[in-house]
Parts: C-alpha cells; structure tokens; sequence
C-alpha cells in the first residue's frame, strides 16, 4: 500500500504545537553618521551596507559616503560631486550612482554615472536619459537596472528603463506606468517595481525584457524603502511593512520609525526575511534622520508558508496554514477604475479577482444600460454589451461564462423575464424565461447550475434553479424582499442582508433554506462574495457603509473596511479574493473599483 510521501513526495510533520506564521519584526540597529534622505541604498546584505549623497535639509546636499558591517557606520571616500535624488545599486565593494539633482541650492540634472569599487569613486558612462527621483537596483557596478524619475526639461515625469553592462546604458522597454522614487529590488533580469505616484499602489514584474503589471499593494509605497528579489520582496513606506512572495501582498509588522523618502536602491538582494531600513524623512514632522532598522526573522525552521500542513499531536488534529483555510485579516487596495461609473449594480457581475465582467446598471444620468466591461486584474475595457438595457438582475458564472437573468428596463418599472448567455464575446437571448417577475434578488452558482431568490416587488420569497436550459421553482426563503446577496453555488448556498436594513442570513442545502447567525452590521445594498462556509459582505446603506466581514460558516467578524464607502455595487470573486465594483455614493454614482486580499491562517483539516 503507498504511503503519503509516495503519493505526496512530502510526509506530514508531527508536533506538539503549531508552527508560528511566516512574518518578522524590525529591531534598532546602530544609526547613521550623517543624517539624509533622498540618498542611494545599496548593499548585499544587511550586514553589508552603503549610503552616498543626498539631501541634508539645509544647508543642502551631501557627497557623504559611509558603510555599514552588522554593528557600525563608517564613513569612507566620498563621491566627487555632492547631489540628491540619484539612483543605483550594487554591492559594498561594486556599486554605482547616476543622475540625480542639486536641489534646492541648484536644481539642475547631473547626468553622470559613478563607480565604487569599495575604495574610490570613477565617472563612467552617462545614461541616455538623464534621470532624477529614480530607483535603481543590482548585483554590481557591472549589472544595474534603473527606472522612472524625472526628465529634462524638469519635472517631466519618465517611464525610462536603462540597463548598464559595466561599459554602457541599454534603453530597455518602458514601464507601464510614469513615476518617481518608485521603490525597486531585485536585478537586472528579475526585478519589481512598487507604488508609482501620486499616490498609486500599482506594482510590475520585470523579466529582463518588458514589464507587466501584478498584484497592487495595500498602501501607497512612494518613496519607500525595498529589499529582495522579484519573488521575495520587501517595501517599506512611513511605519507600513509588506512582504511580497511573488503572488500576493501580506501587511508585516510595522517599523518602529514611520518614514519616507529613504535610500533611492536596495538595501540588500537576498530575500524579504533579512533587510536594512535607514535615513529618511519621518512622517509627520518632516525631520531628517540617520535611524537605522534592521528586518529579521526568529531563528528556527518552524515557520509557515502557504500550503503547509502538519499534524499537531497534543490536539489530536491535522492542521493547514493558508487563505483557504480560515481569514483572520485582510485589506483593500484600489483596482482600475470603471470606463462608466455605475450604480443600482445588484449582483451583475462574474468572475474572479483577476478576471471579471460587470454588466448593465444604472447609469448617469440615469437610466439602466446595457454596458459590459471586463477586467484583467488591472484595468476595465468594454466588451460587448447586453441586449437590451437592464439593471438590478441577477447573475452568476465566469468572465467567459455567464447567465444574467431578471431585472428592470430603462423606466425601472416594466420587469424583464429574459435570460441571456455570455460567452466570453457576446451575449445570447436564451429562449428560457425566469418564472416571476422580479428584480433585486440574490444569486449564487455558474452558467449551468444557479439559483435566484427573494426580491421586489411585494417582498418576494420565491426561490428558482437554473440548470443550463430551464428555470424551475424550488422551496421559498424564509425572509422575502429586496437586495438580498447570494454567494455560494447551486446547493449550497448564503443570502444576506435585506431591505430595509437587516443583517438576517439564511443557507440553503440545495433542498431548503435555514435562518442562521446575522451580519454584525444591519444593512442593506450590500455585496457578498464566497462560499457557503467562507464568505465576506462588504458595503450597503443607510449611509453607505465601507465595513467588511467575514463568514466562517459559524459567525462573522468585521474586518478591514473599504477605502471608499458605497451601495448598491457588485462583486465577484472569492473570500480570499474579490472585487469591490462600482455603485452609489452620494450623490451620485462611481466607477472605483477595490480589489479585497485575505492573509493567511491556521486552520483544523476536517475529513467527512
């Protein structure tokens, strides 16, 4: 008989006690000669550091040179042009800085490049865009990677990437999108970009070809400080810590020292476990300091990444550390704005965090449309409309397979019975029409299995399932009414919430449905997203609402709020991942989209 690490090609450990969950701390670490900001980081490690030049406050800028070994600042030779604002990397013994400026005594672009060879400075090679407020990162003063900034004529902002071999700059593909002190790590092959101003949490991937955009972060990063690689990553902005493991975001603990515009490089290229943070501006009060903070883990082997599963034999029980397996935090992040900003939106989208149409809707200045758009985790583009204008139906399926199903007309009083198909392309008229007249109800399921429930008029509690080519009548709810939420699938479903204001919630079995435990929160409007036993529900009225919380198939939890209040908005994706789209916020409606990223947790394996 085969045994699990056959099968598996891993056993499962056995322990007393759970593994603590992979994070880290910052500690104080030894500060600085010379207080800056606006400087270049560059290191190997955090135990092999540099920081040159920079911006003083007054009286101005510095040629100031000093490294770090694990215990001790020490200042060495200086650069032989003293400026701000440069960019560059490299090691304690092979670095190098180009561009810059002279602010604020000379506010003009320095379009040298200088080498470090762990005893003198060397002009080398101008880049083919003189840059400043760019970031730089590498291995070595022959192997460097610098992006954005500013250009001449001053301040235009720049999507500029240059390589440099050791001998010359390399124009490269541009960045998605402008920027400056966008934090950068990584090397000249594999790199990542954070935070482009003003104010974006957008990130991209660099293969040592082109850019693509990935998971945005959860705060605004500009400005900040980064460490690792383009699969483990570190970046720092005020007292905000994120890790990055080369799919998703997670907040860490918090820097004791809240600052901005530290070194313009990398503190060091090894991994997001070991990092130097130093210099800077705090944030609020704006002084100049020489802090120095040092990221680290506890030693030992016990610690959790996503996917791990264990036997804890003091409880007994089989344990796994993921998303999936229980939500105890969370954030939203901004997302690409609609092309149409959208309201009394119902459940009219599909899809997931990173693939999603959302369709019909109320629109300025009023009147239901038939807009369709689609998202690819980044940005919104229009893709084939609906029929026929529609708002307040429901729907259910994929970005590239949906039903959408009821709802009202431009007039918002004549009931519309149709069913329609997408296909990913377009959308087809199914000669399969729901059984009552009816809008504003929940929804949950996929193209060929769903269900449709409660809704207006008259506080409906008909319940109808969708096998692919019918619609047929099964056991009411138990609350009827309007702007109930669904989530879930065919036979096994939630309902939330209902007008006016109640957080009531009942389940469904695929037979009937059973009251269980309300939202914290009595509301209406609202969206949900998830599953039967894990689920959020975001948003709603009165006063459009921005809480947050979380189903454990037990009870909810409030957790972090959305970071712009609404209603009547809808949704797609999971509990772990969703999307936050568009909806009512007076006076008015808008076209913000959030994307919703769960952390990780310890969960019990339960067998049936």
């Amino acid at each position: 008989m085969a045994n699990y690490r056959d099968i598996k090609g891993f056993t499962i450990q056995s322990t007393s006690s759970d593994p603590v969950p992979y994070s880290g701390s910052w500690a104080s670490a030894p500060s600085m000669n010379t207080a800056r900001q606006t400087f270049v980081a560059y290191g190997a490690s955090s135990t092999a550091a540099g920081a040159v030049n920079g911006y003083l406050g007054p009286p101005g800028i510095t040629a100031n040179n000093e490294l770090y070994n694990g215990t001790a600042w020490t200042e060495v030779g200086d650069t032989p042009t003293p400026n701000a604002y440069n960019a560059g990397g490299g090691s304690t013994t092979s670095a190098l800085i180009t561009g810059g400026d002279g602010r604020p005594a000379n506010p003009v672009l320095y379009a040298t490049s200088t080498t470090w060879n762990g005893t003198g400075w060397t002009e080398v090679a101008e880049m083919s865009t003189v840059t400043a407020e760019g970031y730089g990162t590498g291995v070595s003063s022959t192997a460097i990677l610098v992006t954005n900034g500013r250009k001449a004529p001053y301040p235009t902002l720049s999507q500029n990437s240059e390589t440099w071999d050791g001998s010359s700059w390399t124009n490269t593909n541009d960045t998605n999108s402008t920027g400056t002190l966008r934090p950068l790590t990584g090397t000249v092959t594999a790199a990542i970009v954070a935070s482009n101003s003003p104010n974006s949490t957008n990130v991209e991937l660099w293969n040592g070809t082109s850019w693509t955009e990935t998971t945005n972060m959860s705060n605004f990063a500009g400005g900040g400080g980064s460490a690792g690689t383009s699969t483990e990553a570190l970046v720092t902005r005020n007292n905000k810590t994120e890790s990055w493991n080369g799919t998703s975001w997670t907040e860490v603990n918090e820097l004791a020292s809240a600052r901005r515009s530290v070194g313009n490089g990398n503190n060091n290229i090894s991994n997001n476990t070991t990092a130097l943070i130093y210099g800077g501006e705090t944030d609020p009060g704006g002084a100049i300091v020489a802090t120095t903070e040092e990221w680290s883990f506890p030693s030992g082997p016990s610690f959790l990444v996503e996917g791990d599963m264990w036997y804890n034999s003091a409880l007994n029980a089989l344990k796994v550390y993921g998303k999936e397996a229980g939500i105890t935090s969370g954030a939203w992040a901004a997302g690409g704005n609609l092309n149409t900003a959208r309201g009394n939106l119902g459940h009219s989208g599909s899809g997931t965090q990173t693939a999603s149409i959302v369709y019909g809707g109320n629109i300025p200045p009023g009147g239901a449309g038939a807009v369709n758009e689609s998202y690819n985790g980044t940005a919104w583009t229009e893709v084939g409309d609906l029929p026929g204008v529609r708002d307040q139906m429901i729907s259910f399926g994929t970005s590239t397979a949906a039903i959408a199903a009821d709802g009202t007309d431009d007039n918002g009083t004549t009931y519309i019975t149709t069913t329609t198909s997408w296909n990913g392309t377009s959308w087809t008229t199914v000669p399969a029409n729901v059984n009552t007249n009816t809008r504003q109800r929940g929804s949950a399921g996929t193209q060929t299995a769903g269900l449709g429930a409660a809704g207006e008029p008259g506080g409906k509690t008909n319940n109808e399932l969708w096998d692919g080519s019918a619609w047929t009548e099964a056991s009411d709810v138990n609350t009827g009414g309007q702007q109930r939420r669904g989530a879930g699938t065919q036979t096994a479903a939630i309902l939330v919430s209902v007008y006016p204001n109640s957080g009531i919630h009942e389940q469904w079995n695929g037979t009937s449905w059973t009251e269980t435990t309300d939202l914290n929160t009595a509301r209406a409007y609202a969206s949900t997203s998830g599953s039967q036993t894990n689920a959020i529900s975001f948003g709603g009225n009165p006063q459009p609402k921005a809480q947050t919380e979380h189903w454990n198939g037990t009870s909810w939890t409030e957790l972090a709020d959305l970071g712009t209040y609404r209603s009547d908005h809808s949704a797609t994706g999971s509990a772990v991942a969703a999307l936050c789209i568009g909806g009512s916020q007076p006076p008015g409606y808008i076209s913000a989209t959030e994307e919703w990223t769960a952390v990780s947790a310890v969960a019990t394996v339960t067998t049936s």
